[in-house]
């Protein structure tokens, strides 16, 4: 048989694992955010000892569960809790009701790790978030290439009631 059929294993033909990739800038948590990455840290530590419900991970499932453990522990090691707002500023941390192209919305803008769309949660790196900072009611902002597309209309720091 011709060595180009041949095959030693099939690992060879696998895609390479890829460490998961940091955000860059400054790792900023609101108090939830960091205790979201403390759970995972905890979780994931109890899953490579292999002690989650008394099942073993196979070896693909342990070299994920260390490759994700080591993206939580550094985004704890770097996590810098970001300081409580006040004021009337659009800022990290702060629950804002605007009007982006006449539809009405409100987001809350938190660190990279717990940003999550489905719960109306964006992260401050987020090109609409950053269009935001620095804001304050009433003002129109520029955004996606369009003039006084976003308009505040309400700025909280404590999640509003619907």
């Amino acid at each position: 048989m011709s060595v180009a059929f041949r095959r030693d294993c099939d690992e060879e033909h696998l895609e390479p694992k890829f460490e998961r990739p940091i955000p860059s800038g400054p790792n900023l948590v609101t108090a939830a955010g960091l205790a979201q990455i403390e759970a995972r840290v905890g979780a994931l530590e109890i899953a490579v000892a292999g002690e989650s419900d008394g099942t073993q991970l196979d070896d693909a499932g342990l070299a994920e569960a260390k490759r994700d453990l080591r993206y939580w522990h550094n985004r704890l090691r770097t996590a810098q809790l970001a300081p409580s707002l006040s004021g009337d500023q659009v800022g990290f941390g702060s629950w804002v009701r605007f009007s982006l192209r006449g539809a009405e919305q409100t987001w809350h803008i938190v660190g990279d790790d717990e940003a999550d769309p489905a719960q109306r949660r964006i992260a401050f790196s987020a090109p609409l978030a950053r269009a935001m900072m620095g804001a304050s009611v009433g003002e129109l902002l520029d955004f996606a290439g369009e003039i006084d597309a976003i308009e505040i209309v309400e700025i909280t720091h404590d999640k509003p009631t619907p």
